[in-house]
């Protein structure tokens, strides 16, 4: 089944706990803090695979999580890090964040790799925090949470020609006989029910991918028949092949009205070259209206073919032209472009609020971070925990708002914390 658009859930492993420990051996009194940093969560990474086609995969399968990263270990051995988790997918991907819409990628070269969720950093041992004044630290760190959203994935198929039309034009059989490609084909409108990739062979050295949409109706742009969603696989061909039904009523205004909702739905897709195919010229009827219609489809472009898909006739002239308009346009940037990652707000930032109850909740990037990451059954854990809430002014901020002795303050939705001055 060819499935063209899925969501998919992604976790990053959790960073391994540095540990508390000192040096233990005969004869040594008093060892010094020798315990382990955890080791690196595992991240979750997307990477092009060309053998895929479509997005079928992840209808059986829609979670996905990397494995925590490892705790640390005495005399100062740090704990495995995770293998980072790789999920395959195929070339002309584009990813976004569900919730956001936010665009996060645009995966179109075999190989190529996202990283959508990074592996928590592993949490430091007790070694780290010796000083001057503080050779016996029982103070060490938490790994790093993990990172989690929902990703929603968008395949527009890469050809270099996407053939269009309205239904029942003869786009599918035209696949057929250029290549190995075996679409349905039946004499009714939306036989084609889901795009077909075909590669055809002009020569030993020579070769054209083609991409058969299922047919427009009017509408398409904005979603009818589906329209909206077959279109997106047209936008990354160069060349565009529109195949005219010749026993319509009007191939005319179905020419006309294909181009329109083209245009509707991305004004790029008119500016590409177009080749026309005037279809079905083994029948006696068509073969007489190509003569009356020609002119006026030699007025819409330069490029005007009277073609049988069914026998074969002019097929070849055809693919040679889309061959020579092809190699006239240069490769394009992508129309999505890979996104730059920058912080979208300072961490350190913080809200104060008070629930329905009349507890405090503080909220913030770094101070959530770094109560995961506390051992909070450690007092040097806690002592520096309480460090932090004061640099970052938290301490100060809450005092301005009224705390009093006693009071809940809430650290994010995890962390309960009893306030005393």
């Amino acid at each position: 089944m060819f499935v063209d658009e899925t969501e998919i859930y992604v976790r990053s492993g959790r960073g391994g706990d540095g540990i508390v420990h000192f040096h233990r051996e005969k004869y040594v009194a008093r060892g010094g803090p020798d315990g382990g940093d955890g080791g690196r969560g595992g991240d979750v990474i997307l990477k092009v695979d060309k053998k895929l086609n479509t997005l079928s995969s992840f209808q059986y399968k829609s979670r996905y999580v990397a494995e925590d990263g490892k705790k640390g270990g005495v005399n100062n051995m740090t704990g495995r890090s995770a293998p980072n988790r790789i999920i395959r997918v195929p070339p002309g991907t584009i990813v976004r964040d569900s919730d956001t819409g936010e665009l996060l990628g645009d995966l179109v070269e075999d190989g190529q790799e996202l990283m959508v969720v990074q592996g928590g950093r592993g949490g430091r041992g007790n070694t780290h925090f010796v000083s001057a004044s503080h050779q016996v630290p029982r103070t060490a760190e938490r790994g790093a949470p993990a990172e989690e959203r929902k990703l929603k994935l968008e395949l527009k198929l890469i050809a270099d020609i996407g053939i269009v039309g309205v239904p029942n034009a003869g786009k599918s059989s035209f696949l057929a006989s250029v290549t190995r490609a075996t679409p349905k084909i039946a004499d009714y409108p939306f036989t084609t029910l889901e795009p077909n990739l075909g590669v055809a062979e002009l020569d030993m050295d020579h070769v054209l991918v083609l991409a058969d949409v299922p047919g427009l109706i009017e509408g398409a742009h904005m979603g009818v028949g589906l329209g909206d969603a077959f279109l997106r696989h047209i936008q990354r061909t160069k060349v565009i092949l529109h195949v005219l039904d010749g026993m319509a009523e009007d191939p005319l205004a179905d020419l006309d009205q294909i181009n329109q909702e083209m245009a509707l739905f991305d004004e790029r897709l008119s500016t590409k070259p177009q080749v026309i195919a005037f279809n079905k010229m083994d029948l006696p009827d068509v073969a007489a209206k190509w003569e009356v219609i020609r002119p006026e489809l030699e007025e819409r472009s330069e490029y005007v073919y009277p073609i049988s898909a069914a026998t074969g006739q002019n097929v070849r002239p055809v693919l040679w032209k889309l061959f020579e308009l092809l190699q006239q346009i240069p490769d394009e940037p992508l129309l999505e472009e890979m996104p730059v990652y920058t912080p979208k707000e300072d961490p350190r930032k913080f809200t104060i609020s008070q629930d329905e109850d009349g507890d405090w909740v503080v909220r913030g990037v770094s101070i959530e971070r770094a109560a995961h990451m506390t051992f909070w059954e450690h007092s040097g854990s806690v002592r520096r925990f309480q460090t932090l809430l004061k640099t970052l002014g938290i301490e100060d901020a809450l005092r301005r708002e009224g705390v009093q002795e006693g009071d809940t303050v809430m650290i994010g939705d995890d962390f309960e914390l009893e306030w005393s001055d």
